[in-house]
Formats: structure tokens, C-alpha cells, sequence
């Protein structure tokens, strides 16, 4: 990772060296890190760019961070993102973004991220944005959708 990716990250996602927990940072449109846990799996999708992260029924106090970071102009980066979460789990999620750019050319992030919640499913669910830089264009065009089960 380079330093702007750092910088970014702990601004959109408390990152201070390391996650507690299940994660996959995101730089440039590529994985630059991920780890799952027992309870929580992140797999890349095979049809489209982004993730399937799946969260065990009972899950209770584990938390899963998605940050996606662009650094420089001339990025168009989009992800499909779902999150499966099992029945009465209760879990944090924290999905940030950070665009950088010093050059003229626009850098961009699109994060659609789907929620699928089964019967008595909680999610406290974090997402922060920032764009800096002294350049071109910075565009994060987020879109969350949820589908809930009972309880939920």
C-alpha cells in the first residue's frame, strides 16, 4: 500500500495499521489486503468486480471493514458488493471510501452494495467518504440496497 492509501484509510475506515476482524482494502480497483475470519468470508465475485461476504447465522460482536481507496486521476473503479448476513447475527460493517487525485484527470469510485438480512439479522452498518487531493475531479457514487427478513 502506499502512504495515501494509509492516510485514507484512517480517515474512512479507523484503520490504524491493522483491523480487528474480517476485511479487504481495496487500492486502485485492486485487492491490496483481505482476511477472513471463522465467522465471516470474503470471496471475490467471479462474474462482475467486487465482493460476496457471507456472515454466519449467530455471528455476534465480529465486524467486517470494505474500504476502497483510489489515489490518482485517471481511476474508474466500480464494485458489486453483497453481504449475506445469517440469521439473528449482529454485526458492524464499515464500507468507506477515499478519492485522491493531483493530476487533471478524474479518479472515480462506484460501491453498489446489497444487503441481504435474514430472520432477527442486525447490522450497524458505517460509511464514510472523503476526497482530497489538489487535482482533477473526485466522484464516490455510492448505492446501498437492503432486503430484510422478519426481525430484521
Amino acid at each position: 500500500m502506499n502512504g495515501i492509501t494509509e492516510k485514507l484509510l484512517g480517515i474512512v475506515s479507523n484503520w490504524t495499521g491493522s483491523f480487528n476482524g474480517a476485511f479487504n482494502i481495496r487500492e486502485n480497483g485492486q485487492c491490496a489486503g483481505r482476511q477472513s475470519t471463522a465467522h465471516i468470508k470474503i470471496e471475490s465475485k467471479t462474474d462482475v468486480p467486487g465482493l460476496d461476504i457471507r456472515i454466519l447465522p449467530g455471528t455476534k460482536g465480529e465486524s467486517v471493514s470494505i474500504p476502497a481507496c483510489v489515489t490518482h486521476g485517471d481511476v474508474d473503479d466500480l464494485v458489486y458488493n453483497d453481504f449475506f448476513v445469517g440469521e439473528n447475527a449482529d454485526v458492524t460493517i464499515v464500507a468507506g471510501c477515499g478519492v485522491h487525485t493531483e493530476g487533471e484527470e478524474e479518479a472515480r469510485h462506484n460501491g453498489i452494495h446489497r444487503f441481504f438480512l435474514e430472520k432477527g439479522a442486525k447490522v450497524l452498518y458505517q460509511e464514510k467518504h472523503i476526497g482530497t487531493g489538489n487535482g482533477g475531479l473526485r466522484r464516490i457514487d455510492p448505492v446501498t440496497d437492503a432486503t430484510l427478513a422478519e426481525d430484521a
